[in-house]
Protein backbone atom coordinates (compact mmCIF):
# COMPACT_ATOMS: atom_id res chain seq x y z
CA UNK A 1 0.00 0.00 0.00
CA UNK A 2 1.20 3.28 -1.18
CA UNK A 3 0.72 6.59 1.17
CA UNK A 4 1.91 9.37 -0.94
CA UNK A 5 2.32 12.08 2.53
CA UNK A 6 1.82 15.86 1.70
CA UNK A 7 4.05 17.08 4.46
CA UNK A 8 6.93 15.01 2.94
CA UNK A 9 6.20 16.73 -0.74
CA UNK A 10 8.47 19.97 -1.27
CA UNK A 11 6.68 22.92 -2.47
CA UNK A 12 7.96 24.68 -5.52
CA UNK A 13 7.40 28.22 -6.04
CA UNK A 14 5.43 29.37 -9.73
CA UNK A 15 7.09 31.02 -12.08
CA UNK A 16 5.47 34.37 -11.46
CA UNK A 17 5.54 34.30 -7.93
CA UNK A 18 1.79 34.02 -7.39
CA UNK A 19 2.34 30.85 -5.40
CA UNK A 20 3.50 26.94 -4.78
CA UNK A 21 2.52 23.89 -6.20
CA UNK A 22 3.13 20.79 -4.50
CA UNK A 23 3.59 17.64 -7.00
CA UNK A 24 1.28 14.83 -5.03
CA UNK A 25 2.33 12.04 -8.27
CA UNK A 26 2.70 12.20 -12.17
CA UNK A 27 3.69 10.06 -14.91
CA UNK A 28 6.26 8.78 -15.91
CA UNK A 29 8.00 9.48 -12.34
CA UNK A 30 10.95 10.07 -14.21
CA UNK A 31 9.75 13.40 -15.82
CA UNK A 32 10.50 16.59 -14.65
CA UNK A 33 7.71 18.37 -12.91
CA UNK A 34 9.22 21.62 -14.13
CA UNK A 35 9.54 20.65 -18.09
CA UNK A 36 5.96 19.21 -18.75
CA UNK A 37 7.43 15.59 -19.92
CA UNK A 38 5.21 13.89 -17.84
CA UNK A 39 1.61 12.92 -19.42
CA UNK A 40 -0.34 13.55 -16.19
CA UNK A 41 0.29 15.69 -12.97
CA UNK A 42 -1.71 15.30 -9.85
CA UNK A 43 -0.85 18.75 -7.52
CA UNK A 44 -1.80 20.70 -5.02
CA UNK A 45 -1.50 24.77 -5.03
CA UNK A 46 -1.70 27.44 -2.98
CA UNK A 47 -3.07 30.77 -4.57
CA UNK A 48 -1.62 34.03 -3.03
CA UNK A 49 -2.52 36.79 -5.23
CA UNK A 50 -3.91 37.26 -8.84
CA UNK A 51 -2.56 36.72 -11.69
CA UNK A 52 -1.75 34.68 -14.84
CA UNK A 53 -2.18 30.84 -14.46
CA UNK A 54 1.08 29.10 -16.66
CA UNK A 55 -0.10 27.27 -19.84
CA UNK A 56 0.13 23.90 -20.85
CA UNK A 57 0.19 23.20 -24.05
CA UNK A 58 -1.64 19.65 -25.49
CA UNK A 59 -2.45 19.31 -22.13
CA UNK A 60 -6.30 19.47 -20.23
CA UNK A 61 -6.47 20.35 -16.66
CA UNK A 62 -9.54 19.81 -14.18
CA UNK A 63 -9.01 22.40 -11.00
CA UNK A 64 -10.50 22.53 -7.50
CA UNK A 65 -10.80 24.66 -4.68
CA UNK A 66 -9.92 22.74 -1.60
CA UNK A 67 -9.69 25.14 1.01
CA UNK A 68 -11.10 28.91 0.93
CA UNK A 69 -14.17 30.22 -1.07
CA UNK A 70 -13.78 31.51 -4.00
CA UNK A 71 -11.71 31.40 -7.51
CA UNK A 72 -12.63 33.75 -9.93
CA UNK A 73 -11.06 31.85 -12.80
CA UNK A 74 -11.11 33.50 -16.72
CA UNK A 75 -9.98 30.84 -19.56
CA UNK A 76 -9.79 32.57 -23.17
CA UNK A 77 -11.99 35.33 -21.57
CA UNK A 78 -14.77 34.06 -20.50
CA UNK A 79 -15.12 34.40 -16.47
CA UNK A 80 -16.23 31.47 -14.11
CA UNK A 81 -16.25 31.41 -10.63
CA UNK A 82 -15.49 28.39 -8.82
CA UNK A 83 -16.70 27.29 -5.31
CA UNK A 84 -15.49 24.83 -3.26
CA UNK A 85 -15.60 21.07 -4.52
CA UNK A 86 -16.82 22.12 -7.57
CA UNK A 87 -14.08 20.34 -9.78
CA UNK A 88 -14.09 22.62 -13.18
CA UNK A 89 -12.33 21.08 -16.68
CA UNK A 90 -10.52 23.03 -19.13
CA UNK A 91 -7.91 23.60 -21.89
CA UNK A 92 -3.95 23.96 -21.26
CA UNK A 93 -3.51 25.26 -23.95
CA UNK A 94 -6.17 28.20 -23.16
CA UNK A 95 -4.95 31.72 -22.16
CA UNK A 96 -6.21 31.75 -17.86
CA UNK A 97 -5.97 33.81 -15.10
CA UNK A 98 -7.24 34.18 -11.70
CA UNK A 99 -8.57 36.86 -9.29
CA UNK A 100 -9.05 35.82 -5.42
CA UNK A 101 -12.22 38.28 -4.10
CA UNK A 102 -12.32 36.23 -1.25
CA UNK A 103 -8.70 35.48 -0.11
CA UNK A 104 -5.79 33.17 -0.42
CA UNK A 105 -7.15 29.33 -2.08
CA UNK A 106 -5.44 26.40 -2.41
CA UNK A 107 -6.53 24.27 -5.19
CA UNK A 108 -6.61 20.63 -6.29
CA UNK A 109 -4.91 20.51 -10.00
CA UNK A 110 -5.36 17.54 -12.91
CA UNK A 111 -3.24 17.62 -15.53
CA UNK A 112 -3.15 15.05 -18.33
CA UNK A 113 -1.83 14.90 -22.26
CA UNK A 114 -5.15 15.13 -24.15
CA UNK A 115 -5.69 11.58 -26.53
CA UNK A 116 -3.57 9.56 -24.11
CA UNK A 117 -5.42 9.86 -20.55
CA UNK A 118 -8.66 11.60 -19.68
CA UNK A 119 -8.91 12.34 -15.73
CA UNK A 120 -11.72 12.88 -13.37
CA UNK A 121 -12.12 14.44 -10.61
CA UNK A 122 -14.73 13.38 -7.67
CA UNK A 123 -15.25 14.63 -4.27
CA UNK A 124 -16.83 12.15 -2.02
CA UNK A 125 -17.70 11.94 1.76
CA UNK A 126 -16.17 9.30 3.14
CA UNK A 127 -18.09 6.68 6.23
CA UNK A 128 -16.77 5.16 9.39
CA UNK A 129 -19.60 2.16 8.26
CA UNK A 130 -18.40 1.35 4.83
CA UNK A 131 -14.99 1.90 3.26
CA UNK A 132 -14.37 3.43 0.25
CA UNK A 133 -11.79 1.53 -2.25
CA UNK A 134 -8.96 3.03 -4.11
CA UNK A 135 -8.70 1.37 -7.72
CA UNK A 136 -6.29 0.94 -10.31
CA UNK A 137 -5.50 4.23 -11.73
CA UNK A 138 -7.10 6.23 -8.99
CA UNK A 139 -6.00 8.89 -6.12
CA UNK A 140 -7.48 9.32 -3.39
CA UNK A 141 -6.59 12.53 -1.24
CA UNK A 142 -8.16 13.35 2.18
CA UNK A 143 -9.06 16.90 1.97
CA UNK A 144 -10.96 16.96 5.44
CA UNK A 145 -11.92 15.33 8.54
CA UNK A 146 -10.12 12.05 10.05
CA UNK A 147 -9.86 8.89 8.20
CA UNK A 148 -7.55 6.16 8.44
CA UNK A 149 -6.37 3.04 5.15
CA UNK A 150 -6.60 -0.32 4.80
CA UNK A 151 -5.53 -3.15 2.71
CA UNK A 152 -9.03 -4.67 1.63
CA UNK A 153 -9.49 -8.55 0.29
CA UNK A 154 -8.12 -9.59 -2.61
CA UNK A 155 -10.05 -12.38 -4.48
CA UNK A 156 -7.18 -14.99 -3.28
CA UNK A 157 -8.10 -14.13 0.28
CA UNK A 158 -11.27 -15.42 0.44
CA UNK A 159 -11.90 -18.38 3.50
CA UNK A 160 -13.11 -21.42 2.19
CA UNK A 161 -14.82 -22.71 5.10
CA UNK A 162 -12.03 -24.64 6.68
CA UNK A 163 -9.80 -21.67 7.71
CA UNK A 164 -10.17 -18.10 8.52
CA UNK A 165 -9.60 -15.15 6.03
CA UNK A 166 -5.91 -13.49 6.28
CA UNK A 167 -5.83 -9.99 8.21
CA UNK A 168 -5.72 -7.08 5.89
CA UNK A 169 -3.78 -5.63 8.44
CA UNK A 170 -3.55 -2.57 11.17
CA UNK A 171 -5.27 0.59 9.64
CA UNK A 172 -2.89 3.44 8.87
CA UNK A 173 -4.21 7.25 10.02
CA UNK A 174 -4.09 9.69 7.29
CA UNK A 175 -2.92 13.67 7.59
CA UNK A 176 -4.56 16.28 5.56
CA UNK A 177 -3.82 16.44 2.16
CA UNK A 178 -2.13 12.49 2.07
CA UNK A 179 -2.87 10.76 -0.93
CA UNK A 180 -3.56 6.91 -1.11
CA UNK A 181 -2.12 5.81 -4.66
CA UNK A 182 -4.82 2.33 -6.28
CA UNK A 183 -4.73 -0.81 -6.29
CA UNK A 184 -6.49 -3.69 -8.25
CA UNK A 185 -5.01 -6.54 -6.34
CA UNK A 186 -5.47 -5.36 -2.64
CA UNK A 187 -7.22 -2.45 -3.03
CA UNK A 188 -6.47 -0.02 0.07
CA UNK A 189 -9.68 1.32 1.73
CA UNK A 190 -10.42 4.39 3.29
CA UNK A 191 -12.67 4.75 5.74
CA UNK A 192 -13.94 7.84 8.34
CA UNK A 193 -15.63 11.04 8.74
CA UNK A 194 -14.61 13.68 5.91
CA UNK A 195 -13.99 14.06 2.18
CA UNK A 196 -11.48 12.71 -0.05
CA UNK A 197 -10.77 14.06 -3.33
CA UNK A 198 -10.79 10.52 -5.96
CA UNK A 199 -9.00 11.13 -8.88
CA UNK A 200 -9.44 8.65 -12.04
CA UNK A 201 -6.69 8.63 -14.89
CA UNK A 202 -7.60 6.59 -17.41
CA UNK A 203 -5.76 5.70 -20.70
CA UNK A 204 -7.28 6.54 -23.80
CA UNK A 205 -7.56 3.91 -26.97
CA UNK A 206 -6.36 5.51 -29.91
CA UNK A 207 -8.99 6.07 -32.41
CA UNK A 208 -8.65 3.56 -35.86
CA UNK A 209 -10.34 5.76 -38.74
Amino acid sequence: MEIIRFADVRPEPWRNGGGVTRELASHPKAASAQDGAWDWRVSIADVAKAGEFSTFPGMERVITIIDGELLLLTVDGAEHPLEKYRPFRFSGEAASSATLPTGDIRDLNVIARAGAFKAYTSIVEISKKRAHPVFEGQLAVLLEGKATVALGDSADDQSDGDSPAPSVGEPVELSRYDAVVGSDTRSPEISGRGFVAVISIDHVEPSHS
